[in-house]
């Protein structure tokens, strides 16, 4: 008999929602470490305001995933440099003892780690709403603007469209992902008051559908899309010149409206825990390759010094650049994509109709008609040395076949960054790296990083097979 959408996610909201236990350690957790951070400002003689903000002081955390975001709000005479320096030293002494990684988004921050529990620090300016100095000053905002309006049910909705949004691999607004953030989760399960009204809502979303909780462009919709113009827009209920969905890639959200639809079709648990598909052996990432009769073509990278944001906006740069340079040079790009362990290897990928094109190349010239182009056609083509064919006239226009000066996908790659790609479009930092070394590797080429390494081989699965988790065959 098939589950029904109550069902479903009666059954999965149980699993997400902390139990008193989880909720206990982790409230604890927060405090002591709060604790932690206003003691370390003192002693270093800083006034801060050191407050939990994020899904934890919310209570919208997924049961096994709290991330504790602890923001530190400090006058605006601290200058900005101090956030780098003096802000995150005091970070550190905080979670002294800890795993700590520096992060960076619009401004310098800290990321630790208690056992498997993600802790942020924060710094951002104590302003008036509306005075932003920086992007992270609206945070402690939000935290208390949707607190009054969630209440236990509410918080369970949110739940659900995290771990659905999560499961579907579209949650997420750093670069990397391009996604949805929780506190856009949060405005949606306000404004449509539950996961499923959520869900049904965005099934028949427009493309740049506007959202706007407050009512801020109500009549003047149309003036909304005009200020963001982006795929979609969440208009801040505490800052009407900012979308909150501004991340949110027009990719990923297409792939969210398909999965609400599928979902409201055919309600599975699978869509908030998708089942992890075995990566290919060796032998039958060989086979598949040969099945499909195309080349994959990789460009392999070292380490890039950047935090992971500045790193994976250098990456997708990167690719798109290098894609269309593909394509310049008459290389059909059935797909491509990127992977990185974020720490020694970053990989471009190129799946192509073909490696090889034929050294002729077919070059149309201009109308009959036009006598005066007709004249410097022939006479830049006639007897010409790169001229295999022609020119002879065909219909109405003249055409030529010409030599091409590339027709192999590896030579071209190898030939365009070895002065590190800068000329073709690649981003700085990887120019920098791709300058000193890179790779060029094709099909079986990869097996040896493919063997090696567990993530890159299920990254390489899952591209091969090319369908989200959650779409059924049948």
């Amino acid at each position: 008999m098939p589950s029904t959408l109550e069902t479903v996610c009666r059954e999965a909201l149980k699993k997400i929602t902390p139990k008193s236990q989880e909720r206990n350690h982790i409230l604890k957790l927060a405090d002591d470490l709060e604790n932690k951070v206003k003691a370390a400002a003192e002693e270093a003689g800083i006034p801060a305001q050191v407050r939990v903000e994020g899904s934890v002081a919310k209570d919208t955390w997924l049961s096994g995933e709290p991330d504790i975001d602890i923001f530190m709000r400090v006058p605006p005479s601290i200058s900005r440099e101090a956030f780098g320096t003096t802000l995150l030293g005091i970070a550190k002494k905080a979670m002294r003892g800890l795993k700590q990684t520096e992060r960076f988004a619009e401004h310098p921050y800290l990321e630790a780690r208690v056992d498997k529990v993600r802790v942020n620090v924060v710094p951002c300016y104590e302003v008036k709403r509306g005075e932003w100095l920086s992007a992270t000053d609206r945070t402690p905002f939000h935290t208390d603007y949707v607190k009054p309006l969630l209440n236990k049910q509410l918080s369970g909705q949110v739940r659900l469209l995290k771990k659905f949004m999560t499961g579907t691999g579209v949650y997420g607004a750093e670069i990397k992902i391009g996604g949805f953030s929780g506190y856009l989760c949060e405005l949606l399960v306000l404004r449509y008051g539950s996961f499923a009204e959520a869900l049904k809502s965005a099934a028949d979303w427009k493309k740049s559908e506007v959202i706007d909780y407050e009512g801020y462009y109500k009549g003047r919709e149309d003036e909304a899309k005009k200020i963001f113009d982006t795929p979609l827009i969440v208009v801040d209920p505490i800052d009407k010149g900012r979308n909150v969905a501004a991340a949110v890639r027009e990719e990923r959200l297409s792939e969210f409206v398909s999965a609400a639809r599928a979902f409201l079709d055919k309600p599975r648990s699978e869509f908030f825990y998708p089942r992890e598909a075995e990566a290919y052996s060796p032998k039958e990432f060989v086979q598949a390759m040969k099945l499909r009769g195309s080349a994959l073509v990789f460009v392999k990278v070292g380490k890039v010094e950047a935090v992971p944001d500045v790193l994976w906006g250098q990456l997708y740069r990167s690719r798109r650049s290098l894609r269309k340079m593909l394509e310049r040079f008459d290389f059909k790009v059935i797909r491509d994509g990127v992977w990185s362990n974020e720490e020694n290897v970053n990989l471009f990928t190129f799946e192509l109709e073909t490696r090889f094109l034929p050294p002729i190349k077919r070059h149309l010239g201009p109308p009959v008609e036009k006598r005066a182009e007709c004249e410097k056609f022939l006479e830049k083509h006639l007897g010409a040395e790169r001229t295999l064919a022609g020119p002879s006239v065909e219909g109405n226009r003249w055409v030529v076949g010409i030599q091409r000066n590339h027709t192999d996908a590896v030579n071209l790659l190898s030939e365009k960054l070895k002065d590190g790609g800068r000329n073709v479009g690649v981003a700085d930092l990887l120019s920098q790296v791709i300058a000193r070394s890179f790779e060029v590797l094709v099909d079986e080429e990869i097996l040896g990083l493919y063997s090696s390494d567990v993530e890159f081989a299920g990254f390489l699965t899952e591209y091969l097979k090319g369908r989200p988790k959650w779409l059924l065959s049948s």
